[in-house]
């Protein structure tokens, strides 16, 4: 064989060995990424039900029945008598 048919040769087999190391790290790569995703699927599942819960916690706690109960019994609050009401109007800018 001539020289340059060997170097020929060695340089195809050696593309092809880079090609089969690429082709290796590529499918490496797509399985530590699909894992990754996987990951973060579940954890969006996690932070869904989660959000969930917090609503159904609000529409709970946030009925006005629910806030006034709190406000009577941790604030010690009560709704005024008429004397203690004062209207404030408010004057325009002319």
């Amino acid at each position: 064989m001539k020289t340059s048919r060997k170097v020929m040769l060695a340089l195809l087999a050696l593309a092809v060995l880079v090609s089969a190391v690429g082709v290796v790290h590529s499918k490496y790569r797509t399985r530590v990424l699909f894992r990754e995703l996987k990951a973060l699927d579940r954890q969006i599942d996690e932070v869904d039900i989660e959000w969930e819960q917090l609503l159904l916690e609000h529409g709970a706690w946030g009925t006005p029945a629910t806030i006034e109960a709190g406000a009577r019994k941790q604030l010690k609050m009560r709704m005024p008598r008429a004397d203690e009401i004062v209207i404030i109007k408010e004057q325009h800018r002319g």
